[in-house]
């Protein structure tokens, strides 16, 4: 019932369901050009050893960073609600046909109610990306997410896994290894090859910054997601510009067509309904999902569909 009632430009859209001759089964919209990880290298399982094979100028990369930005803002304060996605990864962040990118995968996220400030529960995630103070704790807030958000900034900069074993030890680990370089000024050391003399230095520097602040050991030291999409669409517009930066003073093989298909079940158009509370704030300029479910589901041809 909650993912059918999300509808977001930067959320990946429940289009139905299946629940049918011991078949279960999510329908959400098409994402054509796959994860966000695909567009930045080959992980290790794939090429025997993690290799950058991203040719994402650096204005792509904060454009893809800023849209998820969007999507995580409107899952912590949107709904008039608060859910947690807790499972925040580089392939958890896909990519339609004109790469505009949607956060995916809700399948382990959580609902907390408006009056608690976090949810005791145990401890589930991605290695790599896992917030240190919900692994002690146990108890999970959106400042959980901003931590994954961090480390994903640090993929998207250095073209590499969260984990890399096949590096040297102090290297390993990506948020780790980066809080190290931004502690000693070197964060410019790190970054993807191909990016190398393409970035404003002012914009590195707040978005090396930015990444500094999702990363905190503390929770309540972080920033939430609406200073990070602040942070993130001024580091756009320091690349776009030569002016000085300043500061901001509120940042902190397929087989599925030869498998027969059970009937898929249509979601009523009532449970979509949103309300003008749920929509966020033009300051941040982020939007409803415009995409028409019913498009890409008159694509779903069987038995049954409706």
């Amino acid at each position: 019932m909650v993912l059918s009632k999300i509808r977001h430009r930067h959320l990946v859209s429940l289009i139905g369901y299946c629940y049918e001759r011991s078949e279960m089964a999510l329908v959400f919209e098409f994402m054509e050009k796959g994860t966000l990880r695909d567009h930045l290298y080959t992980p290790k399982e794939e090429s025997g050893k993690s290799t950058s094979v991203s040719g994402l100028s650096w204005n792509r990369r904060l454009q893809l960073c800023i849209d998820a930005a969007k999507g995580l803002h409107y899952l912590h304060t949107g709904l008039g609600g608060s859910i947690i996605h807790r499972d925040v990864k580089s392939t958890n962040i896909l990519l339609d046909v004109h790469y505009v990118a949607k956060v995916a995968d809700f399948g382990i996220s959580r609902l907390g109610p408006l009056e608690q400030s976090h949810v005791s529960t145990e401890v589930k995630g991605s290695f790599g990306y896992l917030d240190p103070e919900y692994f002690r704790c146990l108890q999970l807030t959106k400042k959980s997410d901003v931590h994954c958000f961090g480390v994903v900034l640090l993929e998207v900069l250095c073209a590499r896994p969260a984990i890399d074993n096949s590096l040297p030890r102090q290297q390993v680990n990506l948020a780790d290894w980066g809080m190290s370089c931004l502690m000693e000024g070197e964060l410019h050391k790190i970054i993807d090859p191909f990016l190398v003399g393409k970035i404003n230095s002012n914009s590195l520097s707040r978005y090396g910054e930015t990444v500094e602040k999702c990363l905190k050991e503390c929770g309540v030291d972080r920033p939430n997601m609406a200073d990070v999409l602040w942070d993130l669409e001024y580091a756009l517009q320091l690349q776009h510009t030569a002016v000085p930066e300043q500061s901001h003073e509120g940042s902190n093989t397929d087989v599925s067509n030869n498998l027969p298909l059970p009937g898929i079940r249509r979601l009523p158009s009532h449970s979509i309904a949103m309300s003008s509370e749920d929509e966020i704030g033009s300051d941040a300029n982020i939007e409803r999902s415009s995409t028409n479910p019913s498009e890409v589901f008159s694509q779903l041809r069987m038995e049954d569909a409706r």
